[in-house]
């Protein structure tokens, strides 16, 4: 109990140095979520992950994979298939009360067009001279779960991350940071807490200006330089309640509160110490083979053409299908009638192998 109390206390210590320091948004691709079940559930999956994207959401949720081991594989595209994101995992047990993963995610942009050679010498255009690089972010998570004896058994959980970013041969950032993660089951109810990035998430960044000094000197842009960025804490609480009709029917819900303290977002609830955003998800199942999912989140205060403000929340639909150790799961994201052109559609694939751990 003395730990639990130490963590929130640095949790709270880096919240309050971090707001004066740190950027309001960092490690933004850290945001998006992995799993196109979690997604289509509004990211409402806190309190009941139960496959390898609990690296992601909470890695307490690994002691709930049923197989030995699991291997995961994600991969969505947005901007019209500008950008790339994939996510790759791989679960395993430690023993009979312990679990370990390793995953990676890449958010990347390829075949970005460099100019700054397009004219030659003699100042006539030559496409020959274009060259091409990336712009990608990738995150490496070390995660360990256990279950401890603690307010009659729960399931805790931690991440280790290294996070690596670069803009060609531009720009890149090495950085940090720890997450942990619990989960508590009492009958048909689920309950969850994630502290992600407790520490706070550092990431140094180092400029090559020599690439870009002409450039910038000629259209007036401020030449870059290294410097430390700061990705504040964050906590989700999450809650799942499960009911049964019949034998074969089964309806899950889930409802998240994601709470944020870098000042006011635009979201539900909001204040200068805390903003509150709320996610909700829904899953029908039949005979825990086939599944029907609905969510609702990104609740958002929009000024509208004639001024007035008006709510506006994006809805995600996902459908998945498990044959024995295999799971396939889609997901259509980013859908609504103020960005009805801004959607993206994501799969996923979770393989079981090997003997069933033992329970």
């Amino acid at each position: 109990m003395r730990r639990i109390f130490t963590i929130l206390f640095l949790f709270y210590s880096i919240i309050s140095i971090g707001q004066v320091s740190a950027p309001k948004y960092s490690n933004e691709f850290l945001s998006i979520g992995v799993g196109a079940r979690s997604l289509a559930l509004s990211n409402s999956v806190v309190s009941n992950v139960n496959d390898g994207t609990s690296a992601y959401w909470n890695p307490a949720g690994l002691l709930n994979i049923k197989d030995k081991y699991e291997v995961s594989l994600m991969h969505s595209e947005y901007f019209a298939g500008i950008a790339n994101y994939d996510f790759i995992g791989f679960a395993m047990p430690v023993d009979s009360v312990s679990h370990m993963s390793f995953s990676m995610i890449r958010f990347g942009i390829d075949d970005i067009p460099d100019t700054r050679f397009l004219y030659d010498a003699n100042g006539a255009i030559n496409y020959d001279n274009i060259r091409f690089f990336s712009a990608a972010d990738y995150a490496f998570v070390f995660s360990y779960a256990r279950k401890v004896n603690i307010l009659g058994g729960m399931n805790l959980g931690a991440n280790f991350k290294v996070v690596h970013r670069n803009v060609g041969d531009f720009a890149n950032a090495w950085g940090f940071g720890l997450d942990a993660g619990a989960q508590k089951t009492l009958g048909k109810w689920e309950f969850g807490l994630m502290l992600r990035d407790i520490t706070g998430t550092f990431n140094a960044w180092s400029h090559n200006s020599d690439l870009v000094e002409d450039v910038y000197a000629l259209t007036g842009n401020v030449i870059p330089v290294s410097s430390l960025e700061v990705t504040l804490p964050r906590a989700i609480l999450g809650v799942t309640r499960t009911f049964s009709f019949g034998e074969k029917i089964g309806l899950l819900t889930s409802a998240d509160l994601e709470m944020t303290f870098d000042g006011k977002r635009n979201v539900a609830l909001k204040t200068d110490f805390v903003s509150v955003a709320p996610m909700f998800g829904l899953e029908l199942d039949y005979s825990k083979i086939a599944f029907l999912r609905l969510g609702a989140g990104k609740f958002q205060q929009v000024k509208d053409f004639n001024n007035s403000t008006i709510t506006s929340w994006q809805p995600n639909f996902g459908l998945g299908v498990k044959v024995k150790a295999l799971r396939i799961d889609y997901a259509m994201t980013d859908f609504s009638d103020n960005a009805e052109s801004l959607y993206s559609h994501v799969f996923s694939l979770a393989v079981g192998l090997n003997d069933k751990k033992q329970k």
